[in-house]
């Protein structure tokens, strides 16, 4: 079965457990909320508003303009609340027109966010880390490359994420390198293709249903 297969049979794997498991999901929600260490665990809500209606990946912070802010350690991760300066091979961010602000402890993470944006304006400015530099690169020209065997990584940020390259060649030399599973081209995906069906792959449950 190729990546892109696994991908639709992730998709319909959320999509069926939304019916069948939403009693289940409520209770979940429910526990997480009584021991209070969401933060420190990284297990974050679930996809439900918040009590006050408020998006669950709301954004944090407000600064107008389209440059990436320095990350800083108060900052936390608007999908999962971990700290992204902890995570500084992966951590990720974007911006608003309106000047609100979302960090990210991860692509992973930002994946999440991209599936269902929680604030209606424009992205202006996107930044992740490039797999190859270790640099902070424009996520929106960004190459991401799609794996989605968790046996192929060891104690990778939330589990496993997609990989970034501002080069599309070095992106492409990737898919020899991956050895956990066989990937092509079709497994390079740009910023503006990030969807839920993606982000079910790196953070299934972690943003709203649809």
């Amino acid at each position: 079965m190729s990546a892109r297969d696994r991908r639709s049979l992730a998709r319909r794997r959320l999509l069926g457990a939304l019916s069948a498991g939403a009693c289940v999901a409520v209770a979940g929600c429910l526990d997480g909320d009584d021991d209070g260490d969401d933060g420190a665990s990284g297990n974050g809500d679930d996809g439900d508003e918040t009590d006050d209606g408020e998006h669950p990946n709301a954004p944090h912070l407000e600064e107008s303009g389209d440059e990436p802010l320095e990350f800083e350690r108060d900052q936390s991760c608007v999908v999962c609340a971990m700290t992204p300066t902890d995570y500084p091979d992966w951590h990720s961010q974007l911006a608003h027109e309106s000047g609100e602000r979302a960090v990210f402890c991860s692509s992973g993470c930002m994946t999440a966010y991209l599936a269902d944006v929680p604030v209606d304006s424009e992205i202006v400015g996107a930044w992740t880390v490039d797999y190859e530099t270790g640099e902070l690169i424009d996520a929106t020209e960004a190459h991401f490359v799609i794996v989605t065997d968790e046996d192929g990584v060891d104690d990778e940020v939330m589990g496993l994420n997609p990989r970034a390259f501002a080069d599309e060649d070095d992106a492409v030399a990737y898919l020899e390198e991956w050895d956990a599973e066989e990937l092509s081209e079709d497994d390079i995906v740009g910023f503006d293709e990030i969807d839920a069906d993606v982000a079910s792959i790196y953070r299934d449950g972690r943003f709203p249903d649809e």
